[in-house]
């Protein structure tokens, strides 16, 4: 009997297949990833008029690409490799591109959903408004965000093969993002601490996000932390991809 081989396009659009049916089947992790930013957001409606529209949009939706990156991607990269899934996937007739590149296109349309999901939260429930073209460029700064994070859950499922310990390092790292980042950046943990917040991953990522929105204030400043969320990017995919074992043991 002959044995038929899958052609490349196949085998990726198979791939996609069941990876977005993995994700439906969590959709309760999906559900919270989408409800926390819109909570902070609505809870954030007197801080409007204070800090403004861009600046509460930014905030939900860098919180939201951070849960994306590394309480969802991380921990499914490094349960799977735990059970086996990229070893049975790695003797399929399938490039090794392809895996993991289906997995990222999933990630991806989360960072669309948090994305509409904050814009839409903030027209009806805070009053938000912001030009076409500031919905545009912040749904494309939000997919260079986006990339940080899921670079960033690269590089601790790389680094580290035990899954519990992935779990528990993704939670302490986004919990000293989003708690410093956040409080640091309101400058209620001093001087130092906000000026290094500021050019730290969550900080460039609200930045170019804030900036994003209202194309009329992108300055140099919002240039420079265009570039620093390249340099992150890079640095943290060359880690993630360098040290990624396709096996746990």
């Amino acid at each position: 009997m002959q044995t038929i081989i899958p052609s490349t396009s196949a085998a990726f659009k198979a791939l996609l297949r069941a990876d977005f049916s993995t994700q439906w089947r969590n959709r309760r992790a999906v559900m919270l990833t989408l409800i926390v930013p819109l909570t902070i957001l609505i809870s954030w409606k007197g801080l409007v008029s204070k800090l403004g529209g861009a600046y509460v949009l930014s905030s939900c939706i860098a919180i939201g690409l951070t849960a994306i990156g590394l309480m969802g991607y991380s921990n499914a990269i490094a349960r799977d490799r735990d059970k086996g899934v990229f070893q049975r996937l790695r003797v399929a007739p399938v490039a090794a591109w392809s895996i993991m590149v289906s997995r990222l296109t999933v990630q991806l349309a989360m960072i669309v959903a948090v994305t509409l999901i904050v814009f839409i939260g903030g027209f009806y429930f805070d009053k938000i408004t912001i030009t076409p073209q500031g919905y545009a460029l912040g749904l494309a700064v939000a997919f260079i965000g986006g990339a940080v994070y899921l670079a960033l859950g690269q590089a601790i499922v790389g680094l580290i093969k035990n899954p519990e310990t992935v779990n528990v390092t993704c939670r302490l790292v986004y919990f000293v993002f989003i708690m410093v980042g956040m409080f640091g950046q309101l400058g209620m943990l001093g001087e130092q601490i906000g000026k290094a917040v500021q050019w730290s991953p969550y900080g460039t990522v609200q930045h170019i996000l804030s900036s994003g929105l209202r194309p009329e204030t992108w300055d140099i400043q919002a240039t420079y932390a265009l570039l620093m969320t390249f340099g992150y990017a890079i640095v943290f995919a060359f880690m993630g991809i360098r040290w990624f074992k396709w096996s746990s043991k």
